[in-house]
């Protein structure tokens, strides 16, 4: 008796959830995949590894191999505004982003987004 009211339940479970979300919420995810698909999700996974390799480069030194990786732009480490020197991570997206250290941001960007957007910097 339990089991058919386990049964029951979860086919209630399963009809409110394909009215809120529709037919494919509750249908098998192979159910839809073919070989096709297949062969065209390993193609794009053969180019994505091709390209994540490319970037790569190896040099021998004696009997050391050293693998070093191209970045797509060059990471600045001195801040514009303050002229402060840093290593940290978190400065890295803000000299991204905004063109200065974490440090300027809170005090010169945090709230005023769109100043800083427009060319406003402030006065050394």
């Amino acid at each position: 008796m339990s089991k058919q009211k386990d049964l029951n339940e979860i086919a209630k479970i399963e009809k409110a959830i394909k009215d809120k979300y529709g037919d494919e919420a509750i249908q098998n995810p192979k159910g839809s995949w073919d070989t096709e698909k297949e062969s065209k999700y390993l193609e794009e996974l053969k180019a994505f590894h091709e390209r994540s390799t490319r970037q790569k480069k190896t040099e021998v030194v004696g009997d050391i191999t050293i693998k070093t990786k191209k970045t797509a732009h060059e990471v600045k480490r001195q801040c514009p505004v303050c002229d402060a020197y840093s290593f940290s991570g978190q400065d890295d997206l803000y000299m991204t982003k905004f063109e200065c250290c974490f440090q300027c941001y809170v005090n010169y960007i945090e709230g005023r987004e769109e100043r800083w957007k427009t060319g406003w910097r402030p006065n050394n």
